[in-house]
């Protein structure tokens, strides 16, 4: 009897423990649900923003009879939501609701701030593309290089696009505070040691440097977004006139106007800057170039009148600024000039003084000029010429200094003024044009100016080659005497220039300079003179090649006289003749 009084009492014990077990079991489970759905509590309403180290923000979804949160979507960090100071909790994580859409999500505790300036979260970035670190974001002061592969510790940021991606982040470079695109930068040093594309790798790697430009395959390609601004259209083809800033053109500006609209002409590139031309008295030349200001050809007002009367006219301005040759320039800032290495002396080159490619103090100047240029004037475009070294250098390239700071190819240089260029005038909604030698067209080495078409041609807006006949050799493409044979010549550099363009994810639109001028006699005493049909023919040539950007004409005294004998040309409109062809034979 003892022996069944002992059993009975152990699985009455038992049975006790069970339902203790299950009780407590039961109120584990009534407590997560309750604190899952918090329904039957009153809670305070709280205005927060998502907040994010990446662009978006996960948001989630419960499952009430799992007592879990599922994947949701993902928002756009900066979004300002509503809230409450009730929770719910899960592996030790904070949960908060919020109503998107008439759909109730959670979003975690670590991506929702009180202010603005803390919804993001990066403290440490890497450079994919190296670019200018700016003193400041209104002026575009240069501070430092931010170079391929550089970790930079992030202290702030000024906006967001609409992706969340930052636009500038305010950055901590050796105790002082500087600015960076946004996107130029990635997460991880990874990612941002790796080159573009290995299709292209292949083709520049196999570009050779025997004159010291620069290395093609070091050079950056990624894709460069092309720019279409709503308030500023490019003409799909622009037909453009070369006018100097001589107080003779510049002053008679409705002259050319009249010849204009009785052509297809649509634009006109009118001189800013050339080497000892200064166009204006500017600003900027009054603080950082006395000399150019001082020298300056017109006056703000003359200036300004015609710049505004082509406006009104309808056509498309571009204004053109010579950059790494400037003799008033160097003699304003020496230290900035390509130097002799025995004086310490700005170096003298074919009479005139280069300011070095590789000074930012230089890119400043004239990216400052530019968008005073613009906001003054209303320029549709800038363009930029001199965009190099000097030329046939070579010989006595070991005697001068460049002042190369940053230890960069020359093609780098250049490659990284464009950027600077085109990333602050395009904050001006204003598009920006390169010049280039018709000698980049070339497939197989890097210049010894440092001008390589595939690297520019990414980055810029508009690259335009200066392929002007009488620059050619007896010979040059198989063609006899290329200047009198202009169409021939076009054709050729043409057909080079578009297998370039293929070399580049991103490129430009190509607007070419053609030779409005007579061969000089220098090249052949027996050169003949371009007329209508040696200009016609050499559109022509281009638009053959493929080239159909468009045209300018260089004529370096801007006679109207001269280009009254070649008005016929300027009457056709090529690019309707040519997409009229298109769609026939299609």
């Amino acid at each position: 009897m003892v022996k069944k009084k002992k059993r009975r009492k152990n699985k009455k014990n038992k049975i006790i423990l069970f339902i203790i077990i299950l009780l407590l079991v039961s109120s584990v489970l009534i407590s997560t649900k309750y604190l899952l759905s918090n329904t039957n509590i009153t809670a305070n309403k709280i205005n927060m923003f998502l907040a994010s180290n990446t662009n978006e923000v996960p948001l989630y979804t419960l499952n009430e009879e799992e007592g879990t949160l599922d994947e949701g979507i993902k928002v756009v960090r900066g979004k300002e939501i509503t809230t409450t100071d009730k929770y719910i909790e899960i592996s030790s994580e904070k949960y908060y609701p919020l109503t998107i859409n008439n759909i109730n999500y959670y979003v975690k505790e670590d991506n929702l701030v009180e202010k603005e300036e803390d919804i993001v979260k990066e403290n440490t970035m890497y450079v994919r593309t190296p670019t200018s670190i700016l003193k400041d974001t209104s002026t575009s002061e240069i501070l430092s290089l931010a170079d391929k592969g550089d970790s930079l510790e992030i202290v702030g940021y000024d906006s967001l696009d609409e992706e969340g991606n930052v636009i500038t982040y305010t950055i901590k470079v050796d105790d002082k505070i500087g600015y960076i695109y946004g996107k130029y930068l990635v997460d991880t040093e990874e990612e941002s040691l790796k080159t573009y594309n290995e299709q292209y790798d292949e083709i520049y790697k196999s570009i050779s440097n025997p004159y010291g430009g620069g290395d093609a395959s070091e050079l950056d390609y990624y894709p460069t977004e092309k720019v279409s601004f709503a308030d500023n259209v490019m003409p799909e083809s622009v037909y453009a006139l070369y006018l100097n800033c001589g107080s003779n053109v510049i002053n008679n500006i409705d002259a050319y106007i009249e010849f204009a609209k009785d052509t297809e002409i649509n634009a006109f590139v009118v001189d800013i800057k050339d080497n000892e031309s200064p166009a204006f008295p500017a600003k900027t030349f009054e603080t950082l170039s006395p000399t150019n200001y001082e020298y300056a050809i017109n006056s703000y007002d003359s200036y300004k009148n015609a710049i505004t009367k082509l406006k009104e006219a309808g056509f498309y301005v571009i204004g053109r600024i010579t950059v790494f040759k400037d003799s008033y320039y160097v003699k304003d800032n020496p230290s900035t000039a390509i130097s002799s290495i025995a004086t310490g002396s700005p170096y003298l080159h074919n009479k005139s003084y280069w300011p070095s490619a590789y000074d930012r103090n230089v890119w400043y100047f004239n990216v400052s000029l530019a968008k005073e240029a613009v906001e003054e004037f209303g320029f549709n475009e800038i363009n930029f010429d001199y965009v190099r070294f000097p030329d046939r250098m070579q010989s006595v390239e070991s005697s001068v200094d460049l002042h190369n700071t940053y230890n960069e190819d020359k093609t780098q240089a250049i490659q990284r003024f464009v950027r600077y260029a085109t990333d602050e005038l395009h904050k001006l909604n204003v598009y920006v044009s390169i010049d280039v030698f018709g000698e980049t067209t070339n497939g197989t080495y890097t210049t010894a100016y440092g001008q390589y078409w595939p690297a520019i041609s990414n980055v810029a807006d508009v690259i335009s080659g200066m392929p002007y006949p009488d620059h050619f050799s007896d010979g040059y493409y198989g063609i006899s005497k290329p200047w009198n044979n202009p169409y021939k010549l076009m054709n050729m550099w043409g057909q080079f220039a578009m297998d370039r363009q293929k070399e580049t994810p991103t490129p430009a639109k190509v607007r070419t300079w053609i030779q409005a001028y007579d061969v000089l006699n220098y090249v052949d005493a027996n050169g003949i003179d371009y007329g209508a049909d040696e200009v016609e023919d050499e559109i022509r040539g281009l638009y053959d090649a493929g080239l159909r950007g468009g045209y300018i004409t260089w004529l370096s005294n801007s006679s109207l006289e001269k280009y009254q004998t070649q008005k016929k040309a300027f009457q056709i409109d090529y690019m309707k003749e040519y997409r009229d062809e298109d769609n026939n034979s299609g």
